[in-house]
């Protein structure tokens, strides 16, 4: 706006010198006057259309499929919803499965305040009981956000094997989990092996521990086993993530007793 005053301005002086030119400049300058206000009108009423426009595009979210490999892309409906991702018979066994398992293990390490004083089996035993318990959780949420149940049937439970001749212990009523005496998934204790380990105290328990806990874990990793091997399994990306960190955590705590299990046989001799 200033430099148009001046234009204005410097335009008088001109019309004081020189009538004619001055005249032309001022006719034009009023038609470019009489254009920019026109212009200016036009913007501020395309300005509220434009501003809705925005808000509509920001109403309306654009979703986006991601093609294959070499495939283009798919815009879908904004009303489109995820749906949870196909799942195995196996996927839902495995959990199951490995709720059990997971269970007996954080049995055992309640045993480790009442039976231990060694500081490393200790921390071992805490950290154990806390990441399975959280597991644990984990799958019981994984299982119901599907509908399923947190216990299968026991005869269809892969992986597991019945004893030919031992009958249910009676004596384990207590137990919070009853039926693991009729059946034992891999690597988890017997009965009479939970029984051995519940009379033991220090450096004999520390030993039973560390032993039944390998034992354990290198079940786990036998399940794990399974699972991947079963076509279509493990497809689930919780699954799979679950289970692939379960095999690397668990491999790497069996290292970690084999190498207390030394230093016990040491200071022993």
């Amino acid at each position: 706006m200033a430099g148009f005053v001046s234009i204005l301005n410097r335009c008088c002086v001109c019309r004081a010198r020189k009538p004619q030119f001055a005249r032309g400049i001022a006719v034009l300058l009023g038609v470019v006057a009489i254009e920019l206000v026109f212009a200016s009108g036009l913007a501020l009423s395309f300005a509220p259309a434009a501003r809705a426009q925005q808000s509509d595009h920001a109403a309306a979210p654009v979703v986006v499929q991601p093609g294959a490999p070499g495939k283009p892309t798919k815009t879908l409906p904004a009303s489109t919803t995820g749906t949870l991702p196909q799942r195995s018979q196996a996927d839902v066994e495995f959990m199951q499965g490995m709720i059990v398992h997971h269970a007996q293990a954080v049995e055992m390490t309640v045993l480790i305040a009442s039976h231990t004083e060694n500081k490393d089996v200790r921390s071992l035993g805490a950290r154990i009981s806390s990441s399975q318990s959280d597991e644990i959780k984990f799958m019981q949420r994984w299982l119901a956000t599907r509908g399923e149940p947190i216990a299968a049937p026991m005869p269809g439970m892969p992986g597991m094997k019945m004893p030919e001749t031992k009958e249910p212990d009676r004596s384990q009523s207590d137990s919070p989990h009853p039926n693991q005496a009729m059946a034992l998934m891999p690597g988890m204790l017997t009965p009479e092996q939970m029984e051995a380990l519940r009379k033991a105290k220090g450096a004999e328990f520390d030993r039973l521990f560390l032993t039944g806990m390998i034992q354990h874990h290198e079940g786990a990793l036998t399940m794990v086993k399974d699972l991947f091997d079963t076509p279509g399994a493990g497809q689930d990306a919780e699954v799979f993530n679950f289970a692939t960190d379960a095999d690397n955590t668990q491999r790497a705590e069996i290292r970690i007793m084999q190498s207390m299990l030394q230093k016990i046989w040491h200071e022993k001799k």
